[in-house]
């Protein structure tokens, strides 16, 4: 297996991809409340990539984000159930842009017949990188980790579309706490910096970076 390290100083990508997911209504500028029950000036439910066309667009920003992130990594691997999508997309356009690296996924419940395991596709080994859409309590990530190194392999990071950069319970982001608790990098398509820049940069949406700016200030992290 060839590990894939290679770095661009190409970035337009994360610009694209938040167009492109205001464009499927992924994104949403306005007044929402979080899970957490605060009040958020913009909102982002990754669901809404679900055609074919989209799903295939999606592979190709984790791709990119994958790629520019410079961190070393032998094969991928997607969380079940919504991680299994994924990772099939980021197979495929890694794979378009000459990376062709083997991928997994796990089943929720071990299957006793067959080719049996808990695990789908190839055999988890070397520097894995999981893929799912956001980190919130982080479970996903850390039930990821903990397979993965039961099966001889190490974890390389986590790839998500977006890192809101908030606060969870404490002082650290869910994002900071993988990199505190784990030692391992996330990376994010996108950030609460892209979606400042995406709002400056139209008219149409500009009304909406003073509220962001707001909401960041009560709950943003460093």
């Amino acid at each position: 297996m060839t590990a894939i390290t290679a770095t661009t100083s190409m970035n337009n990508f994360r610009q694209d991809f938040l167009r492109f997911a205001l464009e499927c209504d992924v994104l949403r500028f306005g007044e929402f409340t979080t899970k957490s029950g605060r009040l958020s000036p913009y909102f982002f439910n990754s669901g809404l990539f679900n055609t074919g066309d989209t799903l295939a667009r999606l592979g190709r920003y984790y791709a990119d984000a994958a790629l520019a992130s410079g961190v070393p990594f032998d094969m991928i691997y997607g969380p079940a159930y919504k991680g299994i999508p994924l990772v099939s997309a980021l197979a495929i356009g890694l794979a378009e842009k000459g990376h062709n690296l083997p991928y997994s996924f796990n089943r929720k419940e071990a299957k006793d017949h067959g080719e049996g395991g808990l695990i789908v596709g190839a055999p988890l080994a070397g520097r894995v990188l999981v893929v799912d859409d956001v980190i919130t309590a982080g479970t996903s990530v850390r039930e990821s980790v903990q397979l993965i190194r039961e099966h001889g392999a190490e974890p390389a990071g986590v790839l998500i579309m977006l890192d809101r950069m908030e606060r969870g319970t404490g002082t650290l982001s869910a994002v900071q706490e993988v990199t505190a608790q784990f030692g391992i990098p996330v990376i994010a398509i996108a950030s609460l910096p892209d979606v400042l820049a995406l709002v400056s940069a139209n008219n149409a949406l500009t009304e909406f970076r003073g509220k962001i700016e707001v909401y960041r200030g009560k709950y943003g992290v460093v």
